[in-house]
């Protein structure tokens, strides 16, 4: 098979979960330029509105703004789903939050808010779009679930992120036992687990912070939208079609060699 053919994403339909910035948007902004239909849903209307209408200059970005931490916002997007799409090829459950406190003072709004979105969502997300994954799986091409994590789900962290580790230790479990039970329906579930990237949640990492992170990262750089873009390709395309309940580290080294 031609690497054009075992990498090609060309004419797949994918739904990317809090896909306004940051990885969600190299992840959106990799499937697009590839040719891929891709939905994008945040919660903030305008950004996701924005985003969508520059990345359709490209190819094909549709905006769904939503909450998907609550039970109501997930069937609203499903059905939204459903009404313009008859299959789904691609879900990434990217959409996140943080909260950091020291353990003393750290409160239960900032452990269910994390948990809500960072688990919760994932599960009942493709809970709720299982039957529209299942058309577009084959025995030959699965559908495909790709959960993000970190690799502070991996690691004990230097920051009190204490819901934030939790949630993420969970997602990557959560893989593998999707992975398990979706597979017999030709879903394939594998996860991603980043190390440090620009976003908006490691906006509030201070220099001093970001110099030591730089430079104990055996590759000596944050990671960049192509490092991400990559590995979301690989993960949707045939290239990976024996991977089941698998997490790709991308992170420079940082925790695989720690």
């Amino acid at each position: 098979m031609k690497i054009e053919e075992l990498f090609s994403v060309r004419g797949k339909v994918a739904l990317v979960t809090g896909g306004s910035r940051g990885i969600g948007e190299m992840i959106a902004r990799a499937y697009v330029e590839n040719g891929v239909k891709v939905y994008i849903t945040a919660r903030k209307a305008e950004a996701c509105d924005a985003l969508a209408s520059d990345l359709s200059k490209i190819g094909a970005c549709i905006s769904i703004p939503c909450d998907i931490s609550r039970l109501e916002g997930i069937d609203r997007l499903g059905a939204e789903i459903e009404r313009l799409e008859s299959k789904l090829d691609i879900l990434v459950n990217n959409a996140g939050a943080s909260w950091g406190a020291d353990f003393v003072t750290f409160p239960e709004s900032g452990w269910d808010k994390v948990m809500d979105i960072n688990v919760k969502a994932a599960f009942f997300l493709t809970q709720r779009l299982f039957k529209l994954l299942h058309a577009a799986g084959s025995p030959e091409d699965y559908a495909r679930v790709i959960n993000i994590g970190s690799i502070e789900g991996m690691r004990t962290s230097h920051l009190e992120a204490y819901s934030y580790a939790a949630s993420k230790a969970a997602i990557l479990h959560l893989t593998r036992m999707m992975a398990k039970y979706l597979a017999r329906s030709h879903i394939a579930v594998n996860a991603i687990a980043p190390g440090y990237f620009p976003s908006k949640m490691t906006d509030a990492i201070a220099e001093a912070e970001s110099e030591v992170i730089e430079g104990e990262t055996p590759m000596q750089r944050w990671g960049r939208p192509e490092d991400m873009a990559g590995v979301a390709i690989y993960l949707a395309s045939r290239a990976s079609g024996f991977l089941c309940g698998s997490t790709v580290v991308v992170d420079g080294g940082l925790a695989t060699t720690g």
